[in-house]
C-alpha cells in the first residue's frame, strides 16, 4: 500500500545518501572528531574540547568536585551524557520526520553514576567507569496519533541512536601517547601500559 503522505524533510535529505550508499558502500563510512587541549599546562582541573575539528566552538572542560576538582565546567561525564541526550534527541526527531508523527515537544534528560574510587586508584574491585546510564525521554505528539505508531518511533529511535548502541556494544579503543621530549633509558616510547596498572596516589 502505497502512502499519499508528501516525504518529509528527512526522507528528501536522505533519499540521495541512501541510494549513493547502495552502490558506494564505502562512502558511508565517516570519522567524527574531537580535540582536547589543556588551556594551561599547569592547571590540572581545565581544559578545552573543540567537538569538531575547524568548528570553531569550544567547550570548557572541568573536573568533578567528587574527584578534588572545582566542578566549575562540564566534566567529561557530563559530556557523555551530553552526547547520549543530544544523540536520542536527534534519532526521536528524524525518525518522527520519517514516520510522519508530529511532535509538540521533546525532552531528553540522561544521568549516570560511578563510583569514583575506581578512577582514584583506591580499589581494585572498583571498575573505572559508569556503573549505570539511565536515559529518560519524555515527547508529547499530536493528540489522535496511534499507539502502534508510537511504539514504532520509540523502537526505531532508539535502534537508530548511534551512541546509545556504542555505549551498548562497544568498540575497540586504542590510545597512543605522543611524547615530546627525551625519555629515561629503558624505557620504550609508545609501549602500552600494563593491565591493571593503577595511579600513584597516597592515602593520608
Amino acid at each position: 500500500m502505497t502512502s499519499n503522505r508528501p516525504l518529509s524533510i528527512v526522507a528528501q535529505a536522505q533519499g540521495p545518501l541512501r541510494e549513493h550508499y547502495r552502490h558506494h558502500p564505502h562512502a558511508a563510512l565517516v570519522t567524527d572528531h574531537a580535540v582536547a587541549r589543556g588551556t594551561d599546562p599547569a592547571d590540572p582541573f581545565h581544559a578545552t574540547v573543540e567537538p569538531m575539528d575547524g568548528c570553531g566552538v569550544q567547550v570548557p572542560v572541568g573536573v568533578h568536585r567528587a574527584i578534588g576538582g572545582p566542578h566549575d565546567a562540564p566534566t567529561p561525564g557530563d559530556l557523555l551524557c551530553a552526547a547520549l541526550a543530544a544523540c536520542q534527541d536527534s534519532a526521536v526527531r528524524i525518525v518522527a520526520s520519517m514516520l510522519g508523527v508530529q511532535l509538540t515537544a521533546l525532552e531528553v534528560r540522561v544521568s549516570g553514576e560511578v563510583d569514583v574510587r575506581g578512577a582514584l586508584g583506591m580499589d581494585a574491585t572498583v571498575p573505572v567507569g559508569f556503573q549505570s546510564l539511565r536515559c529518560d525521554v519524555h515527547l508529547s505528539v499530536l493528540p489522535g496519533t496511534p499507539p502502534a505508531l508510537l511504539q514504532k518511533l520509540q523502537a526505531a529511535a532508539e535502534r537508530c541512536c548511534v551512541v546509545q548502541q556504542t555505549l551498548r556494544a562497544p568498540p575497540p579503543v586504542a590510545t597512543h601517547f605522543h611524547v615530546a621530549g627525551s625519555l629515561p633509558d629503558g624505557d620504550a616510547a609508545g609501549k602500552p601500559a600494563a593491565n591493571g596498572a593503577r595511579l600513584p596516589m597516597r592515602e593520608d
